[in-house]
């Protein structure tokens, strides 16, 4: 992952001063970052865990609560839970022109709404026909959600601070959903449908807290450019994907979703089950490790990678992912053992490990290559790479080991992780040095500012 290893406690970053403007800052520690943030990027932040605290309740019990609480078909209640990704995939095009058209704000606050109806009429679904109504109004708020808060932030925090932010915010999300799956599976009582909508309220109403950031505190952040029919064409989908940049890195974010996130719902617990011949207790307990890795180390790493070129870090975390997929491939060598246990836990540690690295990277580079008046579009490629992974990966998953190839799965997943850092090589080749991150505070003081993140500053001016 690394193009350069510099161990060292501070990272460049770029904070806001008193006087408003942005300054070189040194971040050594979380009080740091915090201190670096604008109050607009604090009020992002603070709320994280908080909001995802409802998605966590529900997540991991929704498909039981279809089959289970309601009755419906198991076929069925797993064609109702795909329906959301489908959804979202469908929707994120759009959305991303919308946001660059009317404002991320604006088109957040429509797919909160939608999330709120979609959560409270799944509460009281008895029918699938409400059901499916349900599923696909919590799908369009994922189709926008990812690329709106992605371009919200990328219009709060600039230069290196991006990075750490998302991060953080990565940490913060899966701390929420923890915590929330952990409070769900001691809550909810599959002979008391009651438990079921309550959780589901719940989830309703944690989405009232991003609603009224929105509407409150960060009313006043913009996020698009002036209108301009010349230049919004030229940033259409067809001109951004000719860039090679653009396209390796979305087919790199694509592999990276198919052989990872794709398969921790699916392929994973699947072989661990039938292959390592694990039970659901170890299961859950890899799923809690995850977690705790996640948080205990993201900012950890954060501080290592700083200043690092993004294209070695993610050759780093290709690396990190295929010794993790060996790890798994060698529970499947001892089943019902200790050892298999022992393997898959250490699997969901050293998948989390590579997660950390992920996460702060390809956002930011997708937001260090757009402008504010194509950052609607960047971040739904992004979020359009990482859906089709998440629904292809376990379709892939479910066709080998359905069919025995238990040890084509595993290879194909190590194969797919080297895959993914040679991709990172080829990225590191066409994309701009500003926008990988090592290279991108030196360039400034050479070139001066980059045409994206002169129009960045423009536009906060504008919307100040």
């Amino acid at each position: 992952m690394f193009a350069e290893y510099r161990l060292g406690a501070g990272s460049a970053v770029r904070g806001a001063d008193v006087g408003g403007g942005w300054n070189n800052t040194e971040v050594i520690g979380m009080s740091s970052f915090w201190n670096a943030l604008p109050t607009e990027g604090r009020w992002l932040l603070s709320t994280v865990a908080i909001q995802t605290l409802g998605r966590g309740m529900t997540l991991p019990f929704s498909i039981i609560y279809l089959h289970e609480v309601r009755g419906f078909d198991l076929g069925l209640s797993g064609a109702l839970m795909s329906l959301i990704a489908v959804t979202g995939l469908v929707v994120t095009g759009p959305g991303g022109t919308l946001i660059d058209r009317f404002g991320a704000r604006r088109v957040l606050i429509v797919g909160l709404l939608s999330m709120i109806a979609g959560c409270t009429l799944l509460a009281f679904a008895t029918h699938p026909g409400v059901a499916a109504v349900a599923v696909v109004l919590i799908g369009v708020n994922f189709g926008v959600s990812w690329p709106g808060f992605n371009a919200l932030i990328a219009s709060v925090v600039d230069g290196e601070v991006r990075q750490q932010y998302f991060g953080v915010n990565f940490a913060l999300v899966n701390l929420g959903i923890g915590v929330g799956g952990i409070i769900g599976g001691f809550f909810v009582d599959v002979t008391d449908p009651g438990t079921f909508t309550a959780i589901f309220l719940i989830d309703a109403a944690t989405s009232l807290i991003p609603l009224a950031l929105l509407l409150g505190p960060l009313r006043r952040v913009r996020t698009q450019a002036e209108h301009d029919p010349v230049a919004d064409a030229a940033g259409g989908y067809r001109e951004i994907v000719r860039r090679p940049a653009v396209l390796w890195l979305t087919l790199l974010t694509f592999l990276s979703v198919f052989i990872g996130y794709g398969q921790l719902e699916a392929g994973f617990p699947a072989f661990a089950r039938q292959l390592a011949g694990v039970s659901t207790q170890v299961i859950g307990i890899s799923f809690a490790v995850n977690t705790a890795v996640i948080v205990l180390l993201q900012f950890a790493v954060l501080r290592l990678i700083s200043g690092r070129r993004r294209t070695r870090v993610m050759q780093v975390m290709a690396i990190i992912w295929a010794v993790s997929w060996v790890m798994l491939g060698a529970a499947g060598l001892l089943p019902e053992s200790l050892t298999a246990a022992i393997a898959v836990i250490a699997f969901m540690g050293v998948f989390a490990f590579g997660e950390t690295m992920m996460q702060p990277t390809i956002p930011a580079i997708y937001n260090d290559l757009a402008t504010d008046r194509t950052r609607g579009r960047y971040n739904a490629l992004n979020s359009a790479a990482f859906q089709g992974g998440a629904i292809t990966g376990p379709l892939v998953a479910g066709l080998l080991l359905g069919a025995g190839a238990s040890g084509w799965y595993i290879a194909i997943m190590v194969a797919g992780a080297l895959a993914v850092g040679a991709l990172a090589l080829v990225l590191e080749r066409v994309v701009p040095a500003a926008a990988n991150g090592a290279a991108a505070e030196r360039s400034e003081e050479l070139d001066g500012p980059t045409p994206a993140s002169a129009e960045s500053t423009e536009a906060r001016s504008a919307g100040g």
